[in-house]
């Protein structure tokens, strides 16, 4: 057996409870750099300093290990969730400040990424992505889907202009001008039905 042979890990390391959170650090930060088709398991194993065998061990394939990243990795939609709670007509505000937030926040900042990234040529991860966006985050009620949905697409351009192509016109604007920009786009979005019943019952 060569040196190398003998270096190169095979199997779960003996009492490192940290393996699977470095394999999950290392694919979160690969899948972000490079989307999920180029981000081999072999370079994520690499990357965690781990034998590639422990990831088919800890997750069985890559589309489970980037699943668990997503899941494991990310605050989303709970704090989405929680930009629903409160006062009705500042709702729009808070669903665009919470959103536009976690593309600026380094913890959440890296799924985002990654989640785009890969969404353009795997459409395992596109279906991740429409889940995450929509499916996967609380409603606010059954008949509110297409609102959320509306609300949903009209948020994730601003965020695609402004942090993957870049537009100047947007990274022109600091948070507070752009959330106060889009809000009420946002909460006619959400609340339009509220506000038709509230008119008609004038």
């Amino acid at each position: 057996m060569s040196q190398q042979q003998r270096g190169r890990p095979t199997g779960r390391r003996t009492g490192d409870s940290g393996t699977r959170d470095a394999i999950l650090d290392a694919a979160l930060t690969l899948f972000a750099e490079r989307g999920y088709d180029a981000a081999s398991v072999r370079a994520i194993a690499e990357s965690a300093g781990v034998d590639p065998a422990l990831i088919r061990h800890f997750f069985g394939d890559k589309n489970t290990l980037f699943a668990t990243v997503v899941a494991d990795r990310t605050s989303i939609p709970a704090r989405l969730g929680a930009a629903l709670d409160g006062d009705p007509s500042t709702l729009g505000a808070r669903v665009a400040d919470a959103y536009l937030r976690l593309w600026e926040d380094p913890q959440t900042r890296p799924t985002l990424l990654a989640l785009v990234r890969s969404a353009t040529t795997s459409p395992h991860a596109a279906d991740m992505l429409r889940d995450l966006l929509a499916g996967r985050a609380p409603a606010l009620a059954p008949d509110k889907a297409q609102g959320t949905a509306l609300a949903a697409s009209h948020l994730f351009g601003i965020a695609f202009t402004r942090h993957i192509i870049k537009l100047p016109a947007i990274t022109a604007c600091d948070h507070d001008t752009l959330v106060a920009a889009v809000a009420p786009t946002i909460q006619h979005y959400l609340t339009a039905d509220q506000q038709t019943a509230s008119t008609n019952a004038r």
